[in-house]
């Protein structure tokens, strides 16, 4: 078998580590393993593949017979040491927003729009946002199937989608801490309408990237509307989502549509108390979708509840399956 020469830049991160377990889990084929970080983490060990590693600081001469770069540590880095990255050979798998809405960047979900991987003249790919993800999976077999005119969603999104330092400050105030310096306040016992800074038009960078990146991957331009929500939850996102269709639409063949939909569960069954939650996806690969209702009023109208693990299936998970994709034509 054919073995890769791996660099994961942001080894010591939470998105860092998920990577790694993933590439374990599913035996993936490495050939040597680089795990990359800042000057601050460099010197420090981890083990991996059974093994254990040093970590070594990311530098523009790190990647020299690099097959595959995973960048997890920020867009600063990814603007820095990406392109140099791909410039040596390696294709870049990068999970930050840096690249995102570039034209010659591919923004990719496998199970959207594998193809897009064909045209990637930069060498790198871009990782969506991870409650872009989730939401595209649910949105594209329901589009395929029926014609999407207009989607609302209101995401819960977890602690940890803030990184390790969201997910201890979330403990830390559960414990009984008032600080707050991740998030703009206190998160324990509360939410919070504010995911990343406002823009002159009134949402956030998280709420315009939820459009933006749709509209990219899934090559469409119904409109969106999002409202993202940090909530006290330390990992997985949900999303309520409002979708009205082209032509009315039965809650019944929506669900017949996602139970064949490439990693969706259905987990829908209302009077036996049975709908995804986030301890439902938590450590798990796939997106679990419920309670699908029709519109009380409008036909062309349904309303879902989907949830998913964003550290796996809305970070490292769709890197990995990047990758595995992109290995398929190389």
């Amino acid at each position: 078998m054919k073995t890769y020469n791996i660099a994961l830049v942001g080894a010591s991160g939470a998105v860092g580590a998920e990577l790694i377990s993933i590439l374990e889990e599913i035996n993936f084929p490495i050939g040597r393993f680089l795990p990359l970080v800042s000057v601050r983490s460099a010197g420090q060990k981890i083990h991996a593949f059974s093994q254990e590693y040093t970590l070594q600081e990311a530098t523009p001469k790190s990647f020299e017979g690099v097959d595959i770069a995973f960048f997890s540590a920020g867009s600063k880095v990814s603007e820095q040491l990406a392109p140099m990255a791909a410039q040596a050979g390696a294709v870049v798998i990068d999970n930050t927003s840096f690249f995102r809405l570039e034209p010659e960047v591919p923004l990719v979900v496998p199970e959207v729009n594998p193809n897009d991987l064909a045209h990637c003249s930069k060498n790198i790919i871009s990782n969506p946002n991870c409650s872009t993800i989730q939401m595209v999976q649910v949105l594209n077999p329901l589009h395929r199937a029926f014609g999407i005119e207009r989607v609302e969603v209101s995401t819960y999104q977890a602690a940890s989608g803030a990184g390790k330092r969201g997910l201890e400050e979330l403990k830390a105030q559960m414990a009984g801490s008032t600080h707050a310096q991740v998030f703009p306040h206190p998160l324990a016992l509360n939410v919070i309408p504010q995911i990343d800074i406002f823009m002159p038009n009134g949402y956030t960078k998280e709420e315009l990237k939820m459009v933006r990146e749709t509209h990219k991957i899934m090559h469409a331009s119904f409109a969106i509307s999002a409202t993202c929500v940090r909530v006290p939850v330390l990992r997985s996102h949900s999303e309520s989502i409002s979708i009205r269709f082209k032509n009315p639409v039965s809650a019944k063949e929506a669900q017949e549509v996602l139970k064949n939909a490439p990693n969706i569960v259905l987990v829908d069954n209302p009077e036996q108390k049975l709908y995804p939650m986030p301890i439902t996806a938590t450590s798990t690969d796939q997106t679990f979708v419920g309670r699908v209702r029709a519109d009380l009023f409008d036909p062309h109208s349904l309303h879902l509840w989907c949830v998913a693990d964003q550290l796996r299936v809305g970070a490292a998970t769709n890197a990995v399956r990047i990758a595995l994709e992109w290995i398929k034509t190389h």
